[in-house]
């Protein structure tokens, strides 16, 4: 009896293993079915999205960026200054018959911008095939000569400008502007004594003398003194103070802070040596009190001739 009652406990554990079994079978036959749902829903939403990519890209390309309704038939060119328009749109890397709406402005905003003498650009679609371009150049107010030996041997001098704030002008060719260059050269200060390594085209010099003499040309075009004498050199070379060099050859030093307060002394000076029938053979405006002036006969100072105005500071308007 017990031995039967022993094998009826075998048959139900045998019975038990293989509802196990089944179960597991189910399971197993149930999560794969869901992996292989899945994956599939899977695979066919990417290749959707990318048959739906692919679709959209070509109908871009074909009614879009090549399509000859957008292609660029005017190059509009604004400038203030006095490069050449033809320049300008040979600068931007614009091509008639090109997509304006696969243009990269930005590409066009930069190749502009790379030359020494433009300041700012804008540029602007007008669909459907006109570009405007508007471009600010920078407006040299003096320039630096700095002398240099060639592969001869000879002497050869490099000429830069620099603008209000100090950036730093490579001039054009004078094939490149409407203005001859000598027109502006001949009236703009020379600055002497700077640290030519700072000297970049593009780049803005940090020399506290550097954006003193800047500061000292534009504020004596608006002072007592303009009209009377010209500035001809500034010498930054002295730490604290600028020497500037006039016309008619007197030399002013200047401080670098409170410059229309020291313009507006040197016109006193000035109009004491008339009273005498003198001219400032020195001048040295650093000092608060007790100004040292040197004096010379004005019989042989040469009489500044009338000043004309700089074509650098004539703003236009072309197109």
């Amino acid at each position: 009896m017990w031995f039967r009652r022993k094998l009826k406990n075998r048959r139900l554990h045998r019975f038990q293993v293989l509802d196990v079994k089944l179960r597991s079978d189910q399971v197993r036959a149930t999560r794969t079915r869901l992996a292989a749902l899945t994956a599939g829903i899977v695979f066919g939403t990417v290749f959707g999205l990318y048959l739906l990519w692919r679709t959209g890209e070509w109908a871009l390309d074909k009614f879009v960026y090549e399509n000859p309704e957008f292609a660029i038939q005017h190059v509009e060119v604004k400038t203030d200054g006095m490069i050449a328009l033809d320049q300008l749109r040979r600068w931007s890397g614009v091509r008639l018959g090109d997509n304006l709406i696969a243009l990269d402005l930005m590409a066009v905003k930069r190749n502009l911008e790379l030359v020494s003498t433009i300041d700012s650009v804008s540029v602007e679609r007008v669909l459907p095939r006109t570009l405007k371009i508007s471009v600010t150049e920078r407006d040299p107010v003096a320039q630096v000569n700095i002398p240099s030996a060639d592969a001869s041997g000879r002497i050869a001098v490099t000429v830069f400008q620099l603008d209000a704030d100090g950036y730093v002008m490579q001039p054009l060719e004078p094939r490149l502007c409407v203005i001859p260059l000598a027109q502006v050269s001949d009236q703009l200060p020379v600055i002497t004594g700077p640290n030519v390594f700072q000297l970049q085209p593009g780049h803005r010099v940090e020399l506290p003398q550097v954006q003193a003499a800047l500061d000292l040309i534009g504020a004596f075009d608006h002072s007592p003194m303009a009209g009377l004498v010209d500035l001809r050199r500034i010498d930054v070379s002295l730490p604290g103070i600028v020497v500037a060099t006039t016309d008619q050859g007197g030399e002013i030093t200047f401080g670098l802070n409170n410059l229309e307060q020291q313009l507006r002394r040197w016109r006193e000076v000035y109009d004491l040596g008339q009273r005498m029938n003198k001219a400032v053979a020195s001048l040295n405006l650093a000092v608060s009190n007790n100004v040292p002036v040197r004096w010379m006969e004005i019989v042989g100072v040469p009489s500044s001739p009338p000043r004309t105005v700089n074509p650098a500071h004539t703003r236009r308007k072309n197109v």
